[in-house]
């Protein structure tokens, strides 16, 4: 994998993540939506309110897992990325099971399409068989539960060679500094497409924080549910990802 992608926030990163494969536990996903979740300066985040015993796993290493349970009922898996210390990471929310069907469909039940399996960041994490005890563990290299490999979508190269050049990555270490840094690199490839966070409530489920990302007209993508309390006001710092 590309260390040196992973050691950006979670902004610049997530669109990478789609295309890229997740497996571990019999069963391999081919992500096609992700959502960004910036920590401290994202009112959307759970490191929104600072460090927790429950988040300190998303203030870890680039390609830390960051595991927590949907509703008492599904886990569900980040990909953690940029400086340690700093809260930052991409909830996988959907993907197309590419290996282990069977094994997926056993989990999550004999009546649901190859296409809904993964359809969701709860049944993503079903169909992998994500526990809570993989909070913490590394999807870097073979040694943990799962194993992540980045395999950008076409279109996507020029922006990350701009994205991973250590003589501007420098600058994402202030939330001016992303943004700028986003600002200088090529527009997102038409293949991919970016809306509000889905389920989220106040200004972080509106559209001033579009951070929800995936591949145009792929049927494994979740359909985008807009949380009732969500609201469009401004936020104080907006960041686009364009």
């Amino acid at each position: 994998m590309t260390t040196g992608l992973l050691e950006l926030p979670a902004l610049a990163v997530a669109p990478a993540l789609l295309g890229a494969t997740i497996t571990g536990r019999g069963v391999t996903v081919r992500i096609t939506e992700v959502e960004a979740y910036m920590g401290e300066i994202d009112p959307g985040s759970h490191a929104f309110r600072g460090l927790r015993p429950r988040n300190r796993h998303l203030f870890g290493p680039p390609a830390t897992l960051y595991a927590y349970r949907s509703y008492g009922i599904h886990t569900c898996l980040n990909i953690v990325s940029g400086p340690e210390g700093v809260a930052s990471g991409s909830l996988l929310r959907a993907g197309e099971v590419v290996h282990g069907l069977s094994v997926a469909r056993d989990r999550r039940g004999p009546k649901v399409t190859d296409e809904g399996l993964a359809r969701g960041p709860g049944n993503l994490g079903q169909a992998l068989g994500a526990q809570l005890d993989d909070d913490g563990s590394s999807a870097a290299d073979d040694a943990g539960p799962y194993t992540i490999r980045l395999s950008p979508v076409d279109g996507l190269e020029d922006r990350l060679a701009v994205l991973t050049d250590r003589s501007v990555r420098d600058a994402v270490a202030t939330t001016d500094g992303l943004e700028a840094l986003l600002a200088a690199a090529p527009g997102l490839p038409s293949g991919i497409r970016t809306g509000p966070r889905t389920g989220i409530r106040g200004v972080a489920g509106g559209a001033a924080f579009p951070w929800r990302f995936w591949l145009a007209g792929d049927p494994t993508v979740s359909t985008y549910r807009r949380h009732p309390q969500a609201l469009d006001g401004p936020p104080d710092r907006p960041v686009a990802a364009r």
